[in-house]
């Protein structure tokens, strides 16, 4: 027995160091070099793309999708959680009308996005954009039947030429059918199908101005999927005014057959990353697209040695520009992380800027050297990280929003509560059943005055959004919290928010894009 439990402890001492190694490995891969090369890299290919079909605009799928060019017309926002499998949904917070405009105008349009997980198109170009095109595509052909139903086109208009379009329309074949690329499995395409309808209708509801998309469009939205394994003949592309339909093409910038790619050049050799744009927060050091593509060219020649620094300068610089012209240029510094082995080396970023809030500050106090917490002006607010939380000494009550519980000196029920929440990601209707609550712990205990922590994994999420939560519901425009009760269970309702003068319209916004 002693035995089989010593190599047992042998071999999951083994697949801890296996891992170890793995995730070494791939975060030696994942440099700031490697990420801009590999961006640098597919933006050719996405250039190649947009002059077989030079008239169509050039737009980006954010904010992966930023990074691939530097002559975008314009972007949009598909979320790939919208097309995952047994989540579809068609979100009216992204409606993404100007899309549909701009391709009515145009003719059309390319979309540019990527991904990391080794497929060939994001779930945001495989469904969530297919979704959208057919539902709108049957909202046009209703709002138009029903204008010639109800007689709401007048016959003193009989002549005109928006008469005479939508007659058009109507005349011919208005393709409303849901296009789905062929790797989409015929089960997942009836299920999406048979949700078709109650989407168009949850469209109309919403009250977004279908009328002017319908005026714009003279042919059906349909999509088409462009990636670099897909075989093109450069003397048989057709022209976009040939086709029936309005097209949307879909430009998936990465390869997919691996993620990380060794290569070599005459100067430097470095890895590919297959949608090295996703995720910048961990990679970028405060370097944004259009920084980017200022410097490319000197930053891509500089090499793997002097990548890091030449960001640095170049953010700083940038910083400073903005600055001298009064604009939004917080502090941004780098340092490395706690090593979790001997070859990992990450830096975060900290801001140690001031932000106007109910005409106060945002301020920031040091903790210890690794963590920080913020102070949301005189509300006696603050948010941080739970490892803030657990030796953070001078706050009268915490509201914990991670899945890990911790020791602290507050034990008293009424002035600590831990209420677990996940990531939209992995649950996005978490955060909105917690919200009524935190927002009561919060009243009851910054009514009496106490001093109140907010605090998630990371101090950058989930607490953010309960603040702001609770900043809109309990306080004021000049950040006094208000004597008079609200009902928490409306909080929640768009109509409710209305209804509340007092709010701000960008913490409105916020939660309604947050959620839905």
């Amino acid at each position: 027995m002693l035995a089989d439990h010593t190599a047992t402890s042998m071999d999951c001492e083994g697949k801890i160091s296996i891992y170890r190694a793995v995730r070494t490995i791939k975060r030696r891969d994942n440099t700031l070099y490697n990420a801009l090369r590999s961006i640098y890299e597919d933006s050719i290919f996405v250039g190649e793309i947009s002059q077989l079909w030079p008239d169509l605009p050039l737009l980006s799928n954010l904010r992966c999708g930023l990074w691939y060019s530097s002559k975008f017309y314009a972007t949009c926002y598909f979320k790939s959680t919208d097309g995952h499998t047994n989540n579809w949904s068609f979100n009216t917070s992204r409606l993404n009308l100007h899309v549909a405009q701009l391709a009515g105008q145009k003719g059309g349009c390319i979309i540019v996005d990527s991904t990391r997980k080794g497929k060939r198109f994001p779930d945001s170009m495989s469904k969530t954009i297919p979704i959208w095109t057919c539902v709108l595509n049957r909202s046009i052909l209703n709002h138009i039947s029903k204008m010639r139903d109800c007689g709401t086109i007048m016959q003193e208009e009989a002549d005109s030429s928006k008469h005479a379009e939508y007659t058009r329309m109507l005349s011919h074949n208005w393709d409303c059918s849901l296009h789905l690329p062929l790797w989409v499995p015929e089960t997942e395409k009836a299920a999406i199908e048979e949700r078709i309808d109650g989407w168009t209708k949850q469209l109309e509801d919403s009250g977004a101005d279908i009328a002017s998309v319908a005026s714009c469009l003279k042919k059906p939205l349909r999509p088409l999927w462009i990636s670099q394994k897909t075989v093109i003949w450069l003397n048989e592309v057709p022209d976009h005014d040939s086709w029936d339909f309005t097209p949307i093409i879909l430009v998936s910038t990465s390869p997919s057959s691996s993620i990380y790619q060794h290569r070599t050049t005459s100067e430097f050799s470095w890895s590919y990353i297959a949608g090295a744009g996703d995720d910048e927060e961990s990679w970028a050091r405060g370097l944004s697209p259009s920084l980017f593509w200022k410097h490319a060219f000197d930053l891509i020649s500089s090499g793997p040695d002097l990548c890091n620094q030449k960001v640095a300068d170049i953010v700083e610089k940038d910083r400073v520009y903005r600055a001298q012209r009064g604009q939004n240029a917080p502090q941004v510094t780098l340092k490395p992380l706690e090593r979790l082995d001997n070859m990992a080396d990450f830096s975060q970023v900290d801001s140690s800027s001031s932000l106007d809030l109910f005409n106060g500050n945002i301020t920031l106090m040091s903790c210890n050297k690794d963590h920080t917490m913020f102070w949301l002006g005189s509300t006696n607010l603050a948010l941080g990280t739970t490892q803030l939380a657990a030796h953070i000494s001078d706050v009268d009550c915490i509201l914990n929003c991670d899945q890990e519980s911790f020791h602290t000196h507050i034990q008293d029920s009424k002035t600590y509560l831990q209420l677990p929440m996940l990531s939209s990601k992995l649950d996005r209707f978490s955060i909105l059943s917690n919200l009524p609550v935190a927002v009561s712990f919060a009243k009851s205990n910054l009514g009496k005055g106490n001093r109140l922590l907010v605090c998630c994994h990371n101090g950058e999420d989930i607490s953010v959004c309960v603040c702001l939560a609770i900043l809109t519901s309990l306080f004021s425009d000049a950040g006094e919290m208000l004597v008079y009760s609200i009902k928490v269970k409306s909080f929640l309702m768009p109509e409710s928010w209305r209804k509340i003068k007092y709010q701000k319209n960008f913490f409105h916004f916020f939660l309604c894009f947050y959620f839905w």
